[in-house]
């Protein structure tokens, strides 16, 4: 693996693009906390971002199938470095109008590039038996980068100005469109006609989800942890106030991101395609037991044992769950289906949001992880009931 060209520039990019990434999340934050006094003007602008991605990904999901995947990711790489252009003009003139501009860009530079990237790796990679190992080191390095990306554009902040935060990240994504020319991918050669394109329709990927159990059920199963990550900064500040402990706020973010660094590391050792389906629902249980032991949340070490089962669940549910996708769905569908999957995680987050925030102001924290456990439970039964006779026929 080591030696593949590609999934080393892959590595490299990804871990740049997350410095990039988080170095502008915490400018975006500083700004919005400089000129948006209003919690809620605040979330509409974040949310702004988020369904131009969505709006978008369909699209993606078409061109992705339809064109070169390499030139896809060079030019959302432009779209990226363009975008900052939009904030450096909000520092500027002190915009909130070009900061919307610069989060609908960005979301939709990213909208065509993640998925692209899900579809590329199983391209990059030689032997298919290493696309768990693959997965699990992307997973880790993006996690990496999430580290070093807040703690560096923490830094910045104390000793320099916002502007160089942003300039920092508009040289990450330089750097990362830089490393994509020399991505090396050998595609599948495609029919150029006109109306052959024409015939690519987004909505195809449904009937091709439907007739593969264990994708329909990965899919399903994948709300699960959405139900613990879409409400989980909210989680950790009620839980700070639970234990009247501000520094408790660290602990949790560091025991869940060490978990998932290990979780990611330990998959690619203990599972082999045979047991994908036995370890995705011992993986949901321990997720759903992570959000229902939360009830007990006031007292200290459980909550940190909590995250870090999630953490460690987590890490090693989604490397399984991005080889599934990559080594079941047929390849000539794996840009609409991961722009499809793109679509549905975000969409999935922003309603766990909201839900979180509505269920902490109506019945508090404890109440709400159990519900939010008991439909994890919920979700597993459905897809155990819902597919029993698929998985027979199937032999798994």
């Amino acid at each position: 693996m080591w030696k593949n060209k590609n999934i080393i520039l892959i590595f490299i990019g990804e871990f740049i693009a997350g410095i990039g990434l988080w170095l502008g999340i915490i400018g975006n934050l500083e700004f919005m906390q400089k000129h948006v006094p209003s919690d809620f003007v605040k979330s509409l602008i974040l949310f702004s971002g988020l369904l131009a991605g969505v709006i978008v990904s369909p699209i993606a999901g078409k061109w992705i199938d339809t064109y070169n995947k390499k030139h896809i990711l060079l030019y959302a790489g432009i779209g990226r470095v363009g975008s900052v252009l939009f904030m450096l003009f909000a520092l500027k003139y002190e915009s909130i109008f070009l900061m919307i501009c610069f989060m609908i860009s960005i979301q939709m530079a990213a909208a065509f590039y993640f998925p692209t990237l899900q579809a590329i790796i199983p391209l990059a990679v030689t032997d298919e038996k290493q696309l768990m190992t693959v997965n699990g080191m992307h997973m880790n390095i993006s996690a990496l980068s999430r580290i070093a990306g807040t703690a560096f554009g923490g830094a910045l902040l104390m000793i320099t100005s916002l502007q160089t935060l942003y300039i920092g990240a508009m040289i990450a994504y330089i750097l990362l469109f830089s490393l994509t020319f020399f991505i090396d991918i050998k595609e599948e050669r495609r029919e150029t006609k006109h109306n052959t394109k024409e015939k690519q329709r987004f909505t195809d990927i449904f009937p091709i989800i439907r007739q593969l159990p264990i994708v329909y059920v990965a899919v399903v199963l994948t709300i699960v942890p959405q139900l613990f990550i879409g409400g989980f900064n909210l989680m950790v500040i009620n839980i700070s106030e639970l234990q009247h402990d501000p520094s408790i706020k660290g602990w949790l973010y560091t025991i869940e991101g060490i978990g998932f660094l290990f979780g990611a590391f330990f998959i690619k050792y203990a599972t082999h395609e045979k047991t994908y389906i036995k370890w995705m629902y011992a993986l949901t249980c321990f997720i759903a037991f992570a959000q229902l032991s939360l009830h007990f949340a006031h007292i200290k070490w459980v909550s940190l044992v909590s995250f870090g089962l999630f953490g460690i669940s987590v890490g090693c549910f989604f490397p399984m769950i991005a080889t599934i996708f990559q080594t079941n769905v047929p390849k000539r569908y794996h840009g609409r289906f991961f722009s499809f999957k793109n679509m549905f995680d975000r969409v999935t987050f922003q309603i766990v949001l909201l839900a979180s925030g509505f269920l902490l102001d109506t019945i508090g924290l404890e109440n709400m992880v159990v519900f939010f456990g008991s439909l994890s439970l919920l979700l597993m039964m459905y897809t155990m009931f819902r597919k029993k006779e698929e998985w027979k026929s199937e032999g798994t």
